[in-house]
């Protein structure tokens, strides 16, 4: 029994790593991409409309970042699993903050993104993008959320259910 707990313990640090690494290198792209490669460009030859561009690649790049906290808020659970902490008490609240990235990332992916492109004048057309990748992490996102609440809830009814014991 100790031996799988620490094997599993391990596997919660790595997996950690993982999640850091992916953050991290990801993250990096995405600077490298929609900041620094658009500034090099700029400097070396002046575009017109070149605020609007990276302003429209930066609202593009949005629900990528949400997703990707919500890595870090998986890889931050395994942590906290890898020194040690309760399951339950790990398990509730990192279902909650993946939930809530996923949903604010599909919601900002289908109903934002669009919008504030128009705002910009950098596209035109309708009032919603048609997401299915958006949308179905969206309500992957709300699921994960409410699982957690219910995570919650079972660990109050467990607490009490200990104490009458």
């Amino acid at each position: 029994m100790t031996r799988d707990l620490n094997r599993f313990r391990r596997l919660c640090g790595q997996y950690r790593w993982l999640a850091i690494f992916m953050v991290a290198s990801v993250g990096g792209l995405l600077v490298v991409a929609n900041l620094i490669a658009p500034f090099v460009h700029w400097t070396r030859a002046s575009t017109p409309n070149f605020e609007r561009e990276v302003a429209a690649s930066l609202i593009w790049q949005t629900p990528a970042l949400c997703y990707l906290f919500g890595v870090w808020s998986i890889g931050r659970g395994m942590g906290q699993l890898a020194r040690g902490r309760l399951i339950q008490a790990t398990l509730a609240s990192t279902l909650r903050r993946v939930g809530l990235a996923l949903g604010f990332g599909g919601v900002i992916s289908v109903f934002i993104v669009t919008n504030l492109l128009r705002v910009i004048g950098h596209t035109e057309g309708g009032y919603l993008h048609f997401d299915v990748a958006g949308m179905t992490l969206g309500m992957i996102g709300g699921a994960l959320f409410l699982l957690g609440r219910v995570v919650d809830q079972a660990g109050a009814v467990q607490a009490e259910l200990d104490e009458m014991i």
